[in-house]
């Protein structure tokens, strides 16, 4: 039973500790990161070699000893978990399980020369052995050296070829290391393994993203969505995704199923509106671009289109207010001076609008909403 609690905590030490190899400390792709940050590390798909790994039929594994390093670690005592782990591998100093756990404790102490020499024998001794392999990328890792790690994982996942944890590491080393094709390559194979697990999915979402391929993004994220009907972060980075191929048609179910779950996230509100205003829906994406407006009322961009939907139903004077607070948000942009001015000409005050259309020429033609600004 002991042992069996052993694996049990020594496996979870090791999820924390690959963390380095999920999306958490990534910032590819703004939206897609920022939703692989809310999700919990993936545990479950490293667990299981980690599991037959200490769930061996191993005396070493059986002994006192062990029982105590758990009890250490749970405790984080994590130095007195290492002086223990160096007295198993005392008392069998032959046995790449004890040798193993050794590793894995000193990786957590960041004792990384140990950790990698208590690997490296454990393989001399038991080359087949996956989880020292797995070990020595995440001192790699941990020190940023992640080509270095490659191979490592590589042999990994021979060893382990249904390790889903296995190739989604090898997929993320991949990608640092500026491998992006090969992280594509090593994700998908993650999701063929776990179909069903919205992590995968979204990392191979990542994946697709730094490559450019935008419809394998979006493809991946809709995958992640089927799995996840009720996640409004996942159902927003679908909307926005349609949103970025100019496909908003197809960007207004995601978003409108996020605006019921989330109601007080401002930006979906106001993609939402956006989306409903540019395709027809004008009343509708008032009444969205309104609440957005209220939620973040110094956020330009939705007055900005607020002040549009307005415009296109014929209320020009809540349009002049709501391109007001626009310039006034934005003074750089020069498309919310330039429907200020029409607007001003919609209710008949000529002279303010002479003097926007003055400001609207003297900006830059063409000119983007500021970034920070832009929905």
């Amino acid at each position: 039973m002991q042992h069996r609690n052993c694996a049990a905590v020594v496996a979870v030490a090791i999820a924390g500790a690959a963390i380095l190899f999920t999306p958490r400390a990534l910032a590819q792709d703004p939206s897609i990161d920022k939703l692989l940050s809310k999700l919990p590390p993936p545990e479950k798909l490293v667990k299981r070699p980690v599991d037959r790994a200490l769930n061996a039929p191993d005396p070493a594994l059986r002994d006192p000893l062990v029982k105590s390093i758990v009890t250490a670690l749970t405790r984080q005592d994590t130095r007195g978990a290492l002086s223990l782990a160096r007295q198993l591998t005392t008392r069998y100093p032959r046995n790449s399980s004890a040798l193993t756990l050794r590793g894995m404790v000193a990786f957590v102490t960041r004792q990384f020369s140990e950790a990698s020499s208590s690997f490296r024998e454990a393989i001399t001794i038991q080359p087949k052995l996956s989880m020292p392999h797995f070990g020595l990328a995440l001192v790699e890792a941990a020190q940023n050296r992640y080509a270095a790690a490659m191979p490592h994982l590589e042999r990994f996942v021979q060893l382990e070829p249904k390790s889903a944890g296995g190739w989604l590491a090898l997929a993320d080393c991949a990608q640092r290391a500026g491998r992006k094709n090969d992280a594509v390559t090593y994700a998908r194979r993650a999701t063929a393994i776990m179909p069903s697990a919205v992590e995968t999915w979204l990392i191979l979402a990542r994946a697709e993203k730094a490559t450019g391929n935008t419809d394998g993004t979006l493809r991946a994220v809709s995958k992640a969505a089927e799995l996840s009907p009720d996640n409004a972060a996942i159902l927003t980075v679908v909307g926005y995704s349609y949103i970025n191929l100019n496909r908003l048609p197809e960007a207004i179910p995601p978003l409108s199923r996020a605006a019921q779950l989330a109601p007080r996230d401002f930006l979906v509100h106001a993609q939402l509106g956006f989306c409903l205003e540019s395709t027809g829906r004008v009343d509708a994406g008032i009444s969205h671009l309104q609440k957005g407006a209220k939620l973040a009322p110094n956020y330009g961009p939705v007055w900005e289109h607020l002040g549009v939907a307005y415009q296109k139903s014929g209320r020009h004077r809540e349009a002049v207010k709501a391109f007001e607070k626009a310039t006034k948000i934005m003074p750089a942009y020069r498309m919310s001076w330039q429907h200020l001015a029409d607007s001003y000409r919609a209710t008949g005050d000529t002279a303010k609008a002479e003097r926007a259309s003055a400001k609207a020429r003297s900006l830059p033609a063409g000119g983007a909403m500021p970034k920070r600004q832009r929905g």
